[in-house]
């Protein structure tokens, strides 16, 4: 990956760096959506940080864009998936990937949620760690049709990207070497999808 391999040399990448970066970028991402494993969050952040360091005015628009449309078509395939699979007698391997990342408790959850409060929940789920998963699958039960998943979908993709470019900025304007901002980004980024897990271990 071009432009974390200039975040750890301290190199600034050229215009044929930035040309496979953004790309590898968006494919990450893209993946990091259907398959929620990828830590998307931290990619993101550490992009922002080489965009933080660079002299090109665009940078920083370039990775919003990028990683706001990946993370928009990512959520909108793997939904699409999902409502195949809840029409299907058989179900799908998609949808059984979904149910497996909502515990029941953090699904009834958010179906709770979804009913009181509608597209505010959805927008919202993204920027929650965990939250994506257990919302999309209520949404999905609650047989939204995928126009309106896409319309609550659209601007929780865009706070998403906002949040984790704002983390990578924070980053690298700390440190002077882009490499120790993408290590500043990363464990922030990590500490914040840990926190609910740790918080709930200590209040039980």
């Amino acid at each position: 990956m071009t432009w974390l391999a200039a975040a750890t040399t301290g190199a600034t990448p050229g215009a044929a760096g930035q040309a496979i970066g953004y790309p590898t970028l968006f494919l990450l991402v893209f993946l990091g959506a259907l398959i929620p494993v990828v830590p998307t969050g931290a990619l993101v952040s550490s992009a922002a940080v080489v965009a933080f360091h660079q002299t090109a005015p665009l940078a920083l628009l370039f990775v919003f864009v990028t990683a706001s449309t990946a993370a928009f078509l990512g959520d909108i395939a793997l939904y699409w998936l999902g409502r195949r699979g809840m029409k299907s007698k058989n179900g799908s391997r998609w949808l059984e990937a979904l149910r497996s990342r909502a515990p029941e408790e953090r699904l009834s959850q958010a179906q709770g949620k979804l009913a009181d409060h509608g597209v505010a929940v959805l927008v919202l789920s993204r920027l929650v760690p965990a939250g994506r998963i257990p919302v999309m699958l209520a949404c999905l039960m609650a047989e939204w049709p995928l126009r309106r998943f896409v319309r609550g979908n659209l601007p929780a993709c865009l706070a998403w990207a906002v949040t984790y470019q704002l983390i990578g900025i924070l980053g690298g304007s700390l440190f002077p070497e882009p490499w120790q901002g993408v290590v500043a980004a990363v464990a922030l980024t990590v500490a914040i999808s840990a926190a609910p897990t740790v918080w709930k271990r200590v209040r039980s």
